[in-house]
């Protein structure tokens, strides 16, 4: 099976807009997605998935992703981008995914944040960093 590719943020949105079969799922907790903020998808008339891989508080793993994806109606023709805090807990989710049969499957590098950075804010890469389009909930 090949390895998951890292994808920009910028070529994510681009795949967004311009690929009628492109998905984004937030893998993030519900206490990011309130607190942090969530991709907005409406310039590319489509909403976010939001999925949580792990359960907060305790950050057990959602045994449910799967079925929620699939609730969801992200089938495996899908191609499917997962978005993290950083990068590291969407590898795991799009891992995931591609062992259970989704063919094209993308890790958005440096996820909604980024890593933190000199100034110790994640403020160096990331969704947000590259200025693209999200909403506070």
């Amino acid at each position: 099976m090949p390895a998951v590719p890292d994808i920009s943020p910028e070529a994510t949105w681009d795949a967004l807009r311009d690929d009628p079969m492109a998905v984004l799922v937030d893998v993030r907790t519900d206490a990011e997605w309130n607190f942090v903020g969530v991709p907005d998808l409406s310039d590319a008339a489509k909403r976010v998935v939001l999925i949580p891989w792990q359960l907060y508080p305790s950050m057990q793993l959602n045994a449910q992703f799967l079925d929620m994806m699939a609730r969801s109606g992200i089938t495996p023709e899908h191609h499917v981008y997962f978005l993290c805090r950083s990068g590291a807990r969407s590898m795991s989710a799009a891992m995931a995914a591609q062992e259970q049969g989704f063919g094209q499957v993308f890790n958005v590098a440096d996820g909604f944040e980024g890593p933190v950075g000199p100034s110790g804010h994640r403020d160096v890469a990331g969704w947000k960093t590259a200025g693209l389009p999200w909403t506070q909930r």
